[in-house]
């Protein structure tokens, strides 16, 4: 609908309004560091690392210089996750979402340019010129609501940030201590090998020497074709770990050198009342959700506010009529939507289910923080115990077992097929260990990953 108003009658309160518009629309900027600042700082509540996100040449020669010098030396699992946070290309592609969203909040900071529409007839001497300079005014009313709106966006995505920081920083974590674990079974497989190996080769000879039947010598032999698979497995895992940590490091596996055993067994552990209370107060995926659902309820006001008038456009118009040299009719176009079929109850409609929607899913994610909370400590907790007992007692019940059959055997009184079992069974036994404390680590990055938030409720929002 267009309605035509004489001129005179709002032509200084239109200039100020049109003029107060731009005024505003050139208000919006891009901040100094995109939000990165923000990222840092809550990044550094859980982790010890250093982050960066170079966008020069120099800044990227600078981070290029700190992780050669940290592949330098041999890592521990702290060195590897600095350099996974520095050189990650997929962490760095994360961060150029905080570009996005605050281009996102800087653009509903600006107005939509103004149009201009001609319409020039002519007919034997008589001319119909319209000029018409239209504004959409409805923009400038919804702009504070709408920058508020995309204001938390923004502040949300630095969340998810964030927690993809630590995500990486977890991931590599568990990826270290994969490689290392490895590194460790291969060694002791070979040693089982060679064992078993030594083993077949000694009942092959007293086989031929006629002091050792078939039967036995099968079974030595079935000994060291076992160990050769479980070397040849053990071998191939830890080139897997090694290139999954290759990945997250985003250097080659010939680049780094790690540590040769995994870290000790702390002496204790905590309970669990403080990893319950840590949850609420540090969890990001808590934090996002709130954010989204306060955006929600904004855009939900928003809806209800847009209901009735979708588009408002307003501005000057003139208007000739006849000869050339007529004078032009001045006045305003106006210029918006009747809610004559759709008067917005489908909108508004929506919105309320989606902000409801959200209230209730953040419900659901405050039960299962501390579900999984509680079910991490349990899972840390039990690898605990476990990985003690098999290092407090197992063991060392192995290694006295072994000592003692080499007496009986320098005093002639075992075989030396039994010794070659007690030393495989010793083995064996450190391999257990080395795989308990294995899941001990990793359960450890679990429990503290479930302090920051589910990976999977953050990938889907």
């Amino acid at each position: 609908m267009n309605i035509n108003i004489p001129f005179s009658m709002k032509h200084r309160t239109l200039v100020t309004l049109i003029g107060s518009a731009f005024v505003l629309g050139g208000c919006a900027t891009f901040s100094k560091d995109g939000g990165f600042g923000n990222v840092q700082e809550a990044t550094q509540q859980h982790i010890k690392q250093d982050i960066g996100w170079p966008k020069t040449a120099d800044e990227q020669s600078k981070v290029n210089d700190r992780v050669k010098e940290l592949l330098s030396k041999r890592l521990n699992v702290e060195q590897a996750v600095q350099i996974a946070l520095l050189n990650n290309k997929g962490l760095q592609a994360d961060f150029y979402n905080l570009g996005i969203s605050e281009a996102d909040l800087v653009q509903a900071g600006r107005l939509p340019n103004p149009k201009f529409s001609m319409l020039y007839t002519q007919n034997d001497g008589d001319y119909k010129i319209e000029q018409i300079l239209t504004f959409n005014i409805f923009s400038l009313l919804t702009m504070p609501k709408m920058q508020e709106i995309e204001r938390q966006r923004f502040v949300q995505t630095q969340k998810k940030t964030a927690f993809e920081v630590i995500k990486i920083a977890n991931h590599t974590r568990i990826a270290y201590f994969n490689a290392v674990a490895a590194t460790e079974q291969v060694r002791y497989s070979e040693q089982v090998k060679e064992s078993a190996e030594a083993s077949a080769e000694l009942a092959r000879r007293m086989v031929k020497a006629g002091n050792y039947n078939k039967l036995q010598q099968a079974r030595e032999q079935s000994f060291y074709a076992d160990a050769a698979l479980d070397y040849a497995s053990a071998t191939n895992k830890q080139v897997s770990a090694y290139e999954a940590l290759s990945r997250l490091l985003g250097v080659s596996v010939d680049q780094f050198n790690l540590e040769e055993r995994l870290p000790d067994l702390p002496k204790s552990i905590d309970e669990l009342q403080p990893f319950e209370k840590a949850a609420f107060e540090q969890r990001l995926d808590l934090q996002a959700i709130r954010l989204e659902t306060d955006a929600l309820a904004k855009q939900l006001g928003l809806t209800k506010t847009t209901r009735f008038i979708n588009v408002l456009e307003i501005g000057p118009a003139r208007v000739l009529e006849g000869r050339r040299g007529d004078p032009y009719k001045k006045g305003v176009e106006l210029s918006f939507e009747l809610p004559i079929f759709d008067w917005g109850t489908a909108r508004v409609a929506r919105a309320e289910s989606i902000y409801m929607q959200s209230v209730n899913r953040a419900a659901q994610l405050a039960i299962n923080a501390q579900s999984e909370i509680r079910e991490a400590y349990n899972t840390y907790r039990t690898n605990y115990d476990v990985t003690k007992h098999i290092r407090d007692e197992i063991v060392p019940l192995r290694k006295k077992i072994l000592q003692e059959n080499q007496l009986r055997y320098n005093g002639m009184l075992t075989s030396p097929f039994e010794l070659f079992g007690d030393a495989r069974a010793q083995v064996t036994s450190v391999k257990s260990y080395i795989e308990a404390l294995r899941e001990f680590w990793m359960a450890d990055s679990a429990l503290q990953m479930t302090l920051i938030g589910n990976e999977n409720m953050m990938e889907g929002n």
